[in-house]
């Protein structure tokens, strides 16, 4: 538990807190029509990618999927900028040309959201075979959903880095419905981690809700990747209380099911295990939420304040 200092947890709540807001408000912002398109929300998920992606070390590198909002945020990314991609606004993360789904910063080591399911297996694979390359030492942590995992992608990547021995961390995030379908309807074992043992690697299935199991995990997993043993591919079972994106009718699951899941909330959890261990009080509890909830206020008022990008830059960042 020395891992665990009071900095670390205090992150991981602020962190976490920050991801719910955010969603929140994201979710606001289409409710009042200032946003087109859609979006994919992951409120219910915090503490799997929160906790993930602070267990790796610093310089490493992360791949997020079309749901990534928590995982950007989880990594560290700046909600003012996330907030302005989000906008459409010249001062986002991609000048506001990618949105919701392609959130990403080749500076601080994210190589991208990715709107194609499955898309960033192999994008994993290419960075850490440069890692391996170059000898940087640097670990890849790829996060995937559930519904990804029966695309060629998610199998010829592990094929490869397992035989390549590649620096990567296949996390998949199984919140039990690829868009509309039950898992148990699209693929015939108990656990996606069981498909590891084709590849010959290391696969584990963990509580992605309680955000201490996650850090745990990926750690090892991140000190196994490090030493040269290869992949690991990580099954981190979780749930979104959203539908699949802003359009879902979720006609099929239940009320009483969402409800069973939000009795296991991540962010609730995490606060009996600070109150319990006595690492915080309640009133420094709430000092942070209302941090994490201005930040988002604060990243609102940038992103409305910030320029639209001009016609002219239609065509820059264009790569063929």
């Amino acid at each position: 538990m020395m891992e665990f200092d009071k900095e670390l947890l205090t992150k991981m709540y602020y962190r976490m807190n920050q991801a719910r807001f955010f969603e929140e408000k994201v979710a606001w912002l289409f409710s009042r029509g200032q946003v087109h398109g859609t979006t994919h929300l992951s409120m219910g998920q915090e503490g799997s990618a929160v906790g993930a992606c602070l267990a790796l070390d610093e310089g490493d590198l992360v791949s997020l999927t079309h749901r990534g909002h928590s995982q950007a945020i989880g990594f560290g990314l700046d909600v003012k900028l996330m907030m302005a991609e989000f906008l459409g606004k010249e001062t986002g993360y991609c000048k506001g040309k990618g949105g919701s789904m392609h959130i990403a910063d080749l500076k601080s080591g994210n190589i991208g959201a990715n709107g194609v399911v499955g898309g960033g297996y192999p994008l994993s694979c290419g960075a850490a075979l440069t890692q391996k390359y170059k000898k940087t030492g640097k670990v890849v942590l790829c996060f995937a959903g559930d519904g990804s995992t029966n695309e060629g992608n998610f199998h010829e990547s592990l094929n490869l880095a397992s035989v390549w021995k590649l620096p990567v961390i296949f996390y998949v995030e199984n919140n039990l419905y690829g868009m509309s379908t039950p898992i148990e309807k699209h693929m015939n074992i108990e656990n996606i981690s069981d498909r590891a043992a084709a590849y010959g690697i290391p696969g584990l299935t963990i509580d992605g809700n309680d955000i201490i199991e996650v850090y745990k995990i990926v750690r090892k997993a991140r000190q196994y990747a490090h030493s040269g043993k290869g992949p690991v591919l990580i099954e981190s079972k979780t749930y979104r209380y959203n539908g699949h994106s802003k359009s879902d009718a979720q006609v099929y699951r239940s009320k009483e099911e969402v409800e069973a899941w939000r009795q296991k909330d991540p962010i609730t959890r995490f606060e009996r295990y600070l109150e319990e261990d006595k690492v915080m009080l309640p009133d420094q509890m709430v000092q942070i939420k209302e941090a994490a909830y201005q930040s988002i206020e604060d990243a609102v008022e940038f992103a409305k304040n910030s320029p639209e990008p001009p016609v002219t830059a239609v065509l820059e960042d264009v790569y063929a």
